[in-house]
């Protein structure tokens, strides 16, 4: 199986279940990892054949711009819109990780990780 990976994907959003994280807002980072076939686009070199990332990157911006109050929402909808576009896709993962949460000590984030098979049971 091939893959397709957007890495550390930087945005600005405002989620969280805190009124404050809805006005204040705070960097996530965002890893996808997409599974599926790019064999016929290994030999074509036809965008046609492929996921195009840039319009997965673009999924991922405008979701990222709804507010919610849980990052498992906001994962669920980006996976759905991606698998809706590109029905291709047999698996996809996205980690979203807020860089600033409000607790206690320091960390680099706090963060959630959602994935789904799309292939048939057998």
């Amino acid at each position: 199986m091939s893959k397709i990976y957007l890495e550390d994907i930087k945005i600005y959003a405002y989620h969280g279940v805190l009124p404050e994280e809805n006005i204040i807002g705070t960097y996530y980072i965002l890893n996808t990892e997409l599974h599926t076939d790019l064999w016929k686009a290994a030999e074509s070199d036809d965008l046609n054949d492929t996921i195009s990332y840039a319009d997965v990157n673009e999924i991922i911006h405008n979701e990222m711009k709804i507010k919610s109050k849980l990052l498992e929402h906001v994962a669920g909808r980006i996976i759905s819109r991606i698998h809706e576009k590109f029905p291709q896709i047999d698996y996809a993962k996205i980690k979203i990780t807020k860089t600033a949460p409000p607790m206690k000590g320091e960390m680099q984030g706090a963060g959630i990780e959602l994935e789904r098979s799309f292939k048939p049971a057998n």
